[in-house]
């Protein structure tokens, strides 16, 4: 608030009034938000500027799935400076992997799987964001059109997590011993095919 007021301090006295100029000033752009961006004039219009301003958010929900949500890498003290870079690489290639696979699995998440559908329905670019009509159906039905559960992506690993490998030695002298791989369900074939179909990076 002090820049709105003009304040006199002598030895001896107090005095002060309010910064008219300067409240009208501010009183003109109260309501405004403006965003500034460093690209050329053209290259993006106003609503991709504004678009691009609350994708923004992505980047934040990024740094805090590293540390506590999904990869879980969290702080791990380096002094050394070529550490720091490996650490700081490693958490930003998990991640990577983890949104590949998220991609890949949209149809099984919770996750926004019609972002296209779901900006088009906004009024317009700086009204919040809505999940599409796909999304709120997985959402109430818990199902997607395929039939299959949904799950968040937490829940998902933890059902991919049950195939297992195991090695099975026969307590029979010289007979060799074998690895078999458990039977995926329906949904972790599913899942297995998502994944095995999904573009290489």
């Amino acid at each position: 608030m002090a820049k709105h007021f003009q304040i006199e301090i002598t030895d001896d006295s107090f005095a002060w009034r309010r910064d008219e100029g300067n409240i009208r000033h501010e009183a003109a752009t109260d309501g405004l938000y403006v965003v500034r961006t460093s690209l050329p004039t053209g290259t993006l219009s106003a609503g991709d500027i504004v678009e691009r301003d609350k994708d923004l958010s992505a980047v934040e929900n990024a740094f805090r799935s590293i540390k506590t949500v999904d990869p879980k890498v969290g702080p791990i003290n380096r002094y050394n400076a070529d550490r720091v870079r490996c650490h700081f690489f490693l958490c930003m290639l998990a991640y990577d992997v983890e949104w590949h696979m998220r991609q890949a699995l949209k149809p099984l998440l919770f996750d926004e799987d019609d972002p296209e559908a779901a900006r088009q329905a906004r009024a317009d670019v700086v009204s919040p964001k809505e999940p599409s009509l796909s999304a709120r159906a997985k959402a109430i039905r818990k199902k997607p059109p395929n039939g299959l559960p949904v799950y968040s992506f937490q829940t998902l690993l933890g059902d991919r997590a049950t195939i297992t490998r195991n090695t099975i030695v026969p307590d029979l002298p010289g007979t060799p011993g074998w690895q078999q791989d458990t039977e995926p369900t329906a949904h972790q074939t599913k899942i297995l095919d998502l994944l095995a179909s999904h573009p290489t990076p």
